[in-house]
């Protein structure tokens, strides 16, 4: 984790990701705690990248509905039922969804009043629905296929490190 952001923005987003997830790795493999994993995992991704003002993670409760689990950024909404706003139509398709313009989309759960694009993502035990990470922005259209397919990556690797626990 020594090589600062500063040096790997010449690079582009993209090098930014490819070492997001380098960092990532090394900090699921230092523990198996949940709640770490996904606290560290939010702090990497807000402090890595200045355009989220966002990252959390909605946790899949007993009654279907997502929680609100480790984040960083204000405050948040406690629960959110399976098919509303972004994160729990994202738990309901079971697939990653992506808002350019969060004033659009059907159902949005305004949260934080500055934000302007999201990007949710399903994480997955073995196949199965466990929560959903959650990435927004105060500028519009934040997210694109390079988010989504990294930020999947992401997910990914939580899933792996989430089925040790």
């Amino acid at each position: 984790m020594k090589k600062t952001i500063g040096r790997l923005l010449a690079g582009g987003k993209e090098s930014v990701y490819k070492e997001t997830l380098r960092q990532l790795e090394s900090l699921l493999a230092e523990d198996d705690d949940l709640i770490a994993g996904l606290a560290n995992t939010s702090a990497l991704l807000k402090a890595n990248f200045r355009s989220f003002s966002w990252v959390g993670f909605y946790l899949l409760g007993t009654d279907g509905a997502l929680v609100v689990g480790p984040f960083q950024g204000k405050p948040a909404c406690a629960r959110i039922k399976p098919g509303r706003g972004v994160c729990g139509t994202a738990a309901q398709r079971n697939e990653t969804i992506l808002v350019e313009d969060v004033a659009e989309f059907p159902g949005h759960i305004a949260c934080d009043p500055m934000s302007r694009s999201e990007i949710a993502i399903p994480i997955r035990l073995g196949g199965r629905l466990a929560g959903v990470l959650d990435v927004d922005s105060g500028n519009p259209a934040n997210f694109d296929g390079m988010d989504r397919f990294y930020l999947e990556k992401v997910a990914e690797s939580l899933g792996r490190s989430l089925r040790k626990t």
